[in-house]
């Protein structure tokens, strides 16, 4: 079902960030290797209203040449088996279907992931995902879930036999797209915090997501949605 589904758009990608821990500790880039300045989004540029196939999508995810120097793109090693995710203390996630959260896809027709390592002076990772649908899915769908998990402060997420507790702050949006929607996620597992921040933005029939590093989401977003846009 569409919303089940919709439940793995959070989850999915930003227990991945967590557990592989390559987020730490990355609320700004080291001094003196920052990363490229992101582009302005362009004003006059209209959303794409039809859905866009998933090969198109892929055109459209940020690559080096747009992040800077510094970024390496991670390869895709999923091998289908992983672990299961369990919400526990969230009742609005469970019913959303949070336990199939490790299938790490959201139930829309098209789309496209790619997550980069950001390895000047820091360990930090910064993920793209780029979905496509009609305007009446990706809106409603979107917003259930991101209203799900902040309407939890504290959750717990138990990946396999590993717990991991979430705790969840509402962000505002940005002015980007037709709808957005952020949130910061600290994670906490064997006595270490990890922060990431995840913002959605719906241009038209794309919907546009960036987790990861907080000042890495917040400098690569409106290169995202402008080169997503097309």
């Amino acid at each position: 079902m569409y919303r089940r589904a919709s439940a793995a758009l959070s989850l999915a990608a930003l227990v991945a960030l967590s557990v592989s821990g390559c987020a730490k500790d990355s609320s700004s880039p080291p001094s003196g290797s920052a990363p490229a300045a992101a582009g302005k989004p362009t004003p006059a540029a209209k959303p794409v209203q039809a859905p866009l196939s998933s090969a198109a999508l892929s055109e459209r995810l940020l690559d080096e040449t747009d992040l800077g120097q510094g970024y390496t793109r991670q390869t895709n090693t999923d091998d289908g088996d992983r672990d299961d995710v369990t919400v526990i203390g969230c009742p609005a996630l469970e019913k959303l279907g949070g336990d199939s959260a490790a299938g790490g896809d959201l139930d829309f027709p098209n789309s496209a992931k790619a997550t980069f390592s950001y390895t000047r002076g820091t360990d930090s990772e910064v993920a793209e995902e780029l979905y496509s649908d009609t305007v009446d899915k990706l809106g409603p769908g979107t917003r259930t879930v991101f209203e799900a998990m902040t309407g939890c402060p504290l959750y717990q997420v138990v990946v396999g036999d590993s717990p991991i507790a979430v705790a969840t702050q509402k962000l505002p949006a940005p002015a980007l797209g037709d709808e957005a929607w952020s949130q910061l996620l600290t994670f906490t597992a064997g006595g270490r915090d990890t922060v990431i921040k995840q913002t959605a933005v719906r241009a038209g029939s794309v919907l546009i997501v960036v987790s990861g590093s907080p000042a890495l989401v917040d400098t690569h977003l409106p290169r995202a949605v402008d080169k997503a846009r097309g």
